[in-house]
């Protein structure tokens, strides 16, 4: 049985690249959770036309970091002890996220995951955002298809 990856290692292996990388630490992994955190830089590209003069970060991105984080990261710890990580493939399969809050430029988020189940590939989360204040802007559950070809 091999070891499971390091924090740092499962970040090396996601399939993203700035400026799509909405991963800047993942500070927890176990078999049932995975916690991280992104701070949203006020350069980001989006944040010029959402919204003109009242810069917000848009509900899909955050979706996209709580996946991230939440999702693909866990997967990858998950399946790490299996076989080495190549040709990771990855599909969505659905969301259903509560938005609270908004997330402005330059704030630093959390986000927090549980899973639900992983079997025949399939893993779903309950996830959560934080704020900086630990305040809840967003939570739900997501979930995908991971596989290791």
């Amino acid at each position: 049985m091999c070891q499971k990856l390091k924090p740092t290692d499962v970040i090396s292996k996601l399939p993203y690249a700035k400026p799509f990388l909405f991963v800047d630490e993942l500070t927890f992994l176990s078999e049932n959770k995975a916690e991280g955190n992104f701070h949203f830089l006020p350069e980001l590209d989006f944040y010029k036309g959402h919204f003109k003069d009242n810069p917000v970060t848009p509900g899909v991105i955050l979706t996209e970091c709580m996946a991230q984080i939440g999702l693909v990261s866990l997967g990858i710890y998950l399946l790490s002890d299996s076989e080495n990580i190549k040709n990771l493939k990855i599909g969505l399969t659905s969301t259903e996220i509560e938005f609270l809050k908004p997330v402005y430029p330059d704030e630093k988020v959390q986000v927090l995951s549980e899973k639900i189940y992983f079997r025949f590939n399939k893993l779903k989360c309950k996830v959560q955002m934080l704020d900086s204040e630990n305040d809840v802007v967003c939570r739900g559950s997501i979930a995908g298809m991971i596989l290791n070809n």
